[in-house]
């Protein structure tokens, strides 16, 4: 699993804060503010995302998609819990592949499978089969929402 400590931190941080994001790391020992899931995982806070060098990439990428994918009134109270329904929720997983894509040394296969290890559960079995067989949905809500151009390329906006 690509965790924060084996890639350049930099490229993750520009992509980020094209979307109003600050990236914050932590000490090793300390708790991560914000994190939902505890342990490594990314947390968020208002506009800043908080990681450790041990936190796993897709981690970092569906925390930032949450941000980017929540209307700008969840946005301005955030602060741990990113909520969202089952559509935003396969609109903040196709995002999170879309950013891994836009980094380099990560892109879409090594995403996929990170996804898969850690355990993102999936109707079709792992996180490639939905891709390629049943994202059409949050294609189509990334569109919609302006996060995506009609090519599916990011448009480096959150939802408004």
């Amino acid at each position: 699993m690509l965790r924060l400590y084996g890639m350049e931190r930099l490229p993750l941080a520009l992509l980020l804060a094209r979307y109003g994001l600050q990236l914050r790391l932590v000490a090793p020992d300390e708790s991560i503010p914000g994190s939902y899931w505890g342990e490594s995982e990314a947390g968020l806070i208002g506009e800043v995302l908080y990681a450790r060098l041990d936190t796993p990439l897709h981690s970092v990428l569906h925390e930032a998609s949450h941000y980017v994918c929540m209307s700008p009134e969840r946005r301005a109270c955030l602060d741990r819990d990113a909520g969202g329904d089952h559509a935003e929720e396969c609109a903040v997983c196709l995002l999170q592949v879309l950013m891994a894509e836009a980094l380099p040394g990560v892109g879409r296969e090594r995403l996929l499978a990170d996804m898969d290890a850690w355990g993102y559960s999936f109707r079709l079995g792992s996180a490639r089969a939905w891709l390629e067989q049943e994202a059409d949905d949050a294609r189509e809500w990334l569109r919609r929402e302006g996060v995506t151009d009609e090519r599916g390329v990011l448009t480096g906006r959150c939802r408004c």
